[in-house]
């Protein structure tokens, strides 16, 4: 900044403010202008210029000469030589101590729970599945504790006092944010917040505490549900550490495999049919198997054009909310045979006499014009 602003009004005090006034104002416009919570390009000039004003105004001696002097100091700068370079507090004390566990997602309630990872499994299901909905079933693999040593990962599950931490499963970390230097309890990694560590590793798993198991899952397929969609299972993910904690999350991602003729948006199902001249011509009714089990019936009238659409109301898929089902659209699409056998030509080079020919149209559209034009 070209000009510094007074440090009362930067944190918006009156000169007469005690302290207890000066850490609370510190403390709102602190949480408002961290940098790792606020984006505004200049919330980090802010912020360094409201530590400034409260390291000078917070210390009696330094707000007695800044009282008399403001900014232009005899002394110099209220900092020394250096200038201002930030000041050792700890910012549980201001900030509170939930602050920078929400930012760096520690916390010390949190790191009494802990708890294992989440695991992603896909599952292939079908469009009769989409639109039915109901139970399914999947065999996996899956994470689970030990049996030789209970997820401890102890040789017999006899363990020892953690000597990183003497057994209380979490350390004191000091971090150096901005300016400030922040004192911190996080879980010890060694014990993995258990307090305790294997005193001979498990054989069966290799210290790890867990074995895979088959497992047969059983869940509920929700009508209308999209490819991509994710169904959790509570408490079926990977056991916690040391089997001390809450398991993780399993979640079931649904892949919907591709249907031989339909094509799904949203709730609508697209197909293209192909028809010969004579049916787009005369017209005709094509009856094909539905995936709700029930025939579906198309209707094609008489002089349909290849591109025409027919839409069949109320036999697509399901809603997600559980109202109404979508559409059946149909595009009709000319099937040209590659080869005609010599009595096939000839009847259509009699039909083509008779109907009339490419010439024939390019004719038309060009009286056409010229009518439009004169």
């Amino acid at each position: 900044m070209s000009e510094k602003r007074d440090y009362y009004e930067v944190l918006g005090v009156s000169k007469q403010a005690d302290s207890g006034e000066l850490k609370k104002s510190f403390r709102s416009l602190a949480r408002k202008y961290h940098p790792d919570k606020n984006d505004a390009p200049d919330a980090d000039e802010k912020f360094k210029e409201i530590q400034e004003a409260y390291a000078v105004l917070s210390d009696s001696e330094k707000r007695r000469n800044y009282d008399r002097f403001g900014h232009n100091s005899p002394g110099g700068s209220p900092f020394g030589p250096g200038g201002f370079q930030g000041f050792n507090i700890n910012l549980d004390d201001i900030l509170g101590g939930d602050f920078f566990s929400n930012i760096f997602g520690g916390g010390r309630r949190r790191s009494a729970q802990r708890q294992g990872h989440d695991i992603l499994i896909r599952h292939e299901i079908n469009l009769k599945s989409v639109l039915e909905g109901g139970s399914d079933e999947a065999e996996v693999e899956l994470p689970t504790p030990c049996s030789d040593c209970e997820g401890t990962g102890a040789k017999d599950g006899v363990t020892k006092q953690c000597g990183e931490c003497d057994g209380a499963g979490q350390v004191r970390v000091r971090q150096q944010i901005g300016p400030f230097v922040q004192d911190s309890v996080q879980p010890c990694q060694h014990c993995a917040g258990a307090g305790r560590t294997a005193a001979s590793r498990c054989k069966g798993c290799a210290g790890d505490g867990l074995q895979s198991v088959s497992q047969v899952l059983r869940f509920t397929l929700p009508p209308g549900a999209q490819d991509g969609t994710r169904l959790r299972m509570r408490g079926k993910g990977q056991p916690a550490p040391n089997g001390n904690g809450i398991p993780g999350d399993l979640f079931i991602e649904l892949v919907v495999k591709e249907h031989a003729w339909f094509e799904r948006n949203g709730m609508d199902l697209i197909m293209s049919l192909p028809l010969g001249y004579s049916d787009l011509a005369l017209g005709t009714t094509v009856t094909i198997p539905h995936v709700d089990d029930k025939d579906l019936v198309v209707k094609v009238p008489s002089g349909t054009n290849s591109g025409d659409t027919i839409t069949i109301a109320g036999r697509g898929l399901p809603s997600s909310r559980g109202v109404g089902r979508g559409d059946v659209v149909v595009l009709c699409k000319l099937h040209m045979p590659k080869k005609f056998d010599k009595g096939t030509k000839k009847a259509l080079d009699e039909l083509r006499s008779k109907l009339g020919g490419s010439e024939d149209i390019i004719d038309k559209i060009t009286d056409d014009a010229d009518d439009r034009r004169r």
